[in-house]
């Protein structure tokens, strides 16, 4: 498939594409994620395989980086196009990047009804940086299931991406999932931190399937899944901090639950 070279503002591909990395409506509605640099584009080729368009600035088209990309893109049968450096700037969501995008489908993988394996239950969270890097620490920890409640962040949205390094590519993510009911339907412990719990985490029993919940920066988790929580525990801390960040909390959980599977208890 021949890479089309795009000059003009006014080309209507290009406009597509511009409504595409400018508006988180226009990407909802089509179901689509724009993958902004070459590690991104990297893992999603490694793991989902072809995209739907390669993007390309026209400076960058012999980049060291970039060339095998494109021609890995080319092979795979993807569209490919070559935008003049002002349009390419245009839509572009990095500042001095390297000229490299993907657009993709966004994955809607099938949701469970229950919960059977571990899995990340975020409730309201608001800062992109921290739900990238809680979906980077699932996905080195193993933990492939994450549920996001309505008002959660947009997980596929361009900060929780590049913040997540990736990770999305080897999870199922579920948005706007009604996390009350995933809990009276599970199957497995459902755990929530707290300042005020007796049990801390390194005396519970991480070594099954256990889901995780985790809430609102300020507010933590709501009233109603706390009362569903079967344990709550505490993360053991020295110092004059009050608390841990919640994507700091969430790695102190997962590699402890990652530790007690791999060498016990």
């Amino acid at each position: 498939m021949s890479t089309k070279l795009i000059t003009s503002k006014d080309n209507p591909v290009f406009k597509d594409l511009k409504q595409l990395a400018t508006s988180s409506q226009a990407r909802r509605r089509a179901g689509q994620s724009l993958l902004d640099g070459v590690h991104l584009a990297q893992a999603w080729l490694q793991h989902r395989g072809a995209p739907q368009v390669c993007v390309v600035a026209e400076g960058a088209r012999y980049h060291p980086e970039v060339a095998p990309i494109l021609t890995q893109c080319e092979a795979l049968r993807a569209q490919c196009l070559v935008l003049a450096d002002k349009l390419y700037d245009a839509i572009s969501t990095v500042e001095n990047g390297v000229g490299l995008l993907l657009l993709v489908t966004t994955p809607e993988p099938a949701a469970p009804t229950s919960l059977k394996e571990s899995a990340i239950l975020l409730d309201g969270l608001q800062d992109p940086g921290n739900l990238g890097s809680i979906l980077r620490s699932a996905a080195a920890a193993g933990v492939k299931q994450v549920f996001c409640s309505p008002g959660t962040a947009a997980a596929w949205s361009p900060k929780v991406l590049r913040a997540g390094m990736g990770a999305h590519f080897v999870l199922d993510i579920f948005e706007n999932a009604d996390l009350v009911a995933l809990c009276a339907a599970s199957r497995i412990p459902l755990l929530a931190t707290s300042s005020h719990a007796a049990q801390t985490i390194y005396d519970c029993d991480l070594s099954g399937p256990v889901a995780w919940l985790l809430g609102h920066e300020g507010q933590g988790v709501s009233p109603a899944l706390q009362d569903a929580a079967t344990h709550e525990v505490v993360i053991p801390h020295l110092g004059q901090m009050e608390s841990l960040n919640v994507a700091a909390a969430a790695a102190v959980c997962l590699f402890e639950q990652l530790r007690q599977r791999t060498v016990g208890r």
